[in-house]
């Protein structure tokens, strides 16, 4: 266990980034965690005020207070934001734009409501349809995944009472970290496992053997890709731009590739339709 916290040691930043992403991934990471904290009163409470949107997915107050908490601290930025709980902005708006943020406040709803705790925070910044800073917070765990173009991908335990933005970049430990089990692991959707990835699964165990299957919700799986926990992610069902951008830039600046699976080729963003293809994240 020692040798691998030193190891880890020795990946930490050591070099400040450009001043400007610097600067964004500040302020994305403080909109995360001050998002996180009005996410946890209201979990830890019984007021959750479940709605249902007009898809019938579940809405709550910590949805609603979450969006409120980042729009409040990425104004500052100046830089259009998308966001799951924001007003629809049509794509003749928003198709010039050469950047923007795409927020989901939770990942998660239906995790929330299950008080499991995989639910999440997601903060992406898109540039040119391509994702350069990425944010997840966990708030039920304190794990902040974080990465830019400039730095990589990174993950860093915060105590939300007492936190320094800058201390926790330089805190954090690099992704992809090693893994131990060298066994092929999928993980896969807690609440949309499709047959087609029930599919991928099995031709997967043909081709390697053993295989692990793990499900968790939100875009901790993602996280878990990135972080090197996980060989692959099968989505082959629906999800939205602000499900998977902050996750694909943190995988993608960790190392992984995010594939969509009708153009094969590199997942973009900011498009027409803000519903994704089917998508593999993998090495």
């Amino acid at each position: 266990m020692n040798n691998k916290s030193s190891n880890l040691t020795n990946h930490r930043i050591t070099e400040s980034p450009p001043h400007r992403l610097t600067e964004l991934l500040h302020h994305s990471i403080t909109a995360a965690l001050e998002a996180g904290k009005a996410i946890l009163d209201i979990y830890h409470s019984d007021d959750f005020e479940v709605e249902l949107k007009g898809d019938d997915s579940p809405l709550t107050k910590a949805d609603i207070a979450s969006h409120n908490v980042i729009m409040s601290h990425l104004k500052a930025t100046h830089i259009p934001v998308l966001s799951e709980e924001g007003k629809s902005i049509p794509y003749e708006d928003r198709k010039d734009w050469s950047q923007l943020w795409i927020v989901d406040p939770i990942d998660g709803t239906k995790e929330f409501i299950k008080r499991n705790g995989e639910f999440t925070v997601n903060i992406a910044l898109v540039e040119n349809q391509k994702t350069i800073v990425g944010v997840i917070y966990v708030p039920v765990l304190g794990d902040l995944y974080f990465s830019t173009s400039e730095i990589g991908a990174y993950k860093v335990s915060v105590n939300l009472e007492d936190y320094d933005v800058s201390a926790l970049i330089g805190q954090g430990n690099k992704l992809p970290l090693e893994r131990e089990d060298k066994t092929f692991t999928i993980v896969a959707s807690r609440s949309h496992m499709s047959p087609e990835t029930e599919t991928y699964v099995s031709e997967m165990r043909e081709k390697y053997g053993d295989v692990n299957l793990i499900s968790k919700g939100s875009s901790l799986k993602l996280c878990m890709v990135a972080e090197g926990q996980a060989d692959c992610y099968p989505r082959f069902a629906p999800t939205m731009e602000w499900d998977t951008a902050a996750g694909q830039a943190i995988c993608e600046h960790a190392g992984f590739e995010v594939i969509d699976w009708s153009t094969k080729e590199r997942m973009l963003y900011n498009r027409a339709e803000l519903l994704n293809s089917w998508f593999l994240v993998k090495k």
